[in-house]
């Protein structure tokens, strides 16, 4: 008999895509569990988690402003809706228990599988918890976290398992060196030269754009090529400012793009990233071993991008470099070294495949399968 296991993730990619990936390897673990996901219908999860062939259930999931304002008032109202509406389609897909990735939603499915006494599993991607997330944990069986640091954030701390943050199939699939030239060729880029992929996100960071492009004269002798990903947001403005700087007819070659469809080409293409270090890039990049350069963004809740990048910094799998202290000397400064030397990039390479954990997605599989209650019967 199929049971459902309701799975809330909500507001971002980097809670959906990790859910996402735990919802697959729970069907692989047993087949007779359905992860049915629940979310706000006007967020990116609604779109996600349709193309990835789920059951999604929309409720009036709200969030915590976080400034003083209007909402304030209502909020006590509009959390004990969310929270009624989570119970409701609990007992309508006779659910046998709940796993929450953060978001908004992750907070009245927590407070819904307490009051039901279901079993709940929390997943922290960040080495700093969210709100939501640290909210639910206090109702949780078992709390999943990326980094063993995070663990004292959390009230119950012998409740954490360290399990990594799950990666998308099309990213564990890849043989970057299998893959090189003909992902380089795809890219627009030439097949021998040693590149430097730059990301900051779907709608771009705009110090890491500044950068890159105020270090084309400084590459030197320096044979190298760039993929820049501006963001879809900030792509007009940062080609204008490519333009200016290929007038003098200097630097290396750049392909510049707003947005990349295959991440799987873009890392294999790389010798280097330049990106965030939210905890999706940070997942990928250590499934595949890519040596990076992190600029954490500054304004991240409770500062968690710079935490999640000088963890991997300490153990040697990557370089990091303060937004503020971010120009076109500094990036390159961080760069070149690696290019330069093959067995420094191999070295960053090797460490940062120790941090990462491939079997992420099914280490948080079996730490729900374990917590459900089998014999609710509703």
């Amino acid at each position: 008999m199929t049971r459902s296991v309701l799975f809330a993730a909500g507001g971002t990619a980097g809670h959906v895509f990790p859910a996402l990936a735990v919802a697959r390897a729970l069907t692989e673990l047993d087949g007779d569990l359905e992860p049915v996901f629940i979310g706000s219908r006007d967020r990116i999860e609604a779109t996600l988690v349709a193309d990835a062939g789920f059951r999604f259930h929309a409720i009036n999931v709200v969030s915590v402003p976080r400034r003083l304002s209007p909402r304030l008032v209502t909020l006590p109202y509009a959390v004990r809706r969310a929270v009624r509406e989570a119970m409701d389609l609990t007992r309508q897909e006779r659910a046998v228990g709940s796993a929450v990735f953060g978001g908004a939603v992750a907070f009245p499915i927590a407070r819904a599988a307490w009051k039901l006494q279901l079993p709940l599993v929390v997943h922290e991607q960040n080495a700093v918890p969210g709100l939501a997330n640290r909210a639910a944990a206090r109702w949780s069986d078992r709390v999943a976290v990326t980094f063993p640091s995070s663990a004292r954030f959390f009230r119950h701390p012998e409740r954490c398992a360290v399990t990594g943050n799950p990666v998308r199939d099309e990213i564990l699939a890849l043989d970057r060196d299998a893959e090189r030239e003909a992902a380089r060729a795809r890219l627009g880029l030439r097949p021998d030269r040693p590149t430097v992929f730059v990301f900051g996100g779907s709608q771009g960071a705009r110090t890491i754009n500044q950068a890159i492009v105020a270090a084309n004269d400084l590459w030197g002798d320096d044979i190298v090529q760039i993929l820049h990903a501006t963001g879809r947001a900030t792509f007009e403005s940062t080609a204008t400012m490519w333009a200016r700087v290929r007038e003098a007819h200097r630097g290396p070659y750049a392909a510049v793009v707003d947005f990349i469809e295959s991440m799987a080409d873009a890392y294999a293409a790389a010798d280097v990233v330049v990106c965030r270090a939210g905890a999706t890039s940070i997942a990928e990049l250590t499934a595949l071993g890519v040596p990076a350069v992190l600029v954490p963004y500054p304004h991240a809740t409770a500062n968690h991008q710079a935490e999640n990048a000088r963890a991997l910094a300490r153990v040697g799998g990557a370089v990091v470099i303060e937004d503020k202290r971010l120009d076109g000397a500094s990036l390159v400064a961080a760069v070149r070294p690696l290019l330069r030397d093959a067995d420094a990039r191999a070295a960053m390479a090797r460490s940062s495949r120790a941090f990462g954990r491939r079997d992420a997605a099914a280490n948080v599989a079996r730490v729900i399968r374990d917590h459900l209650d089998m014999r609710r019967t509703w």
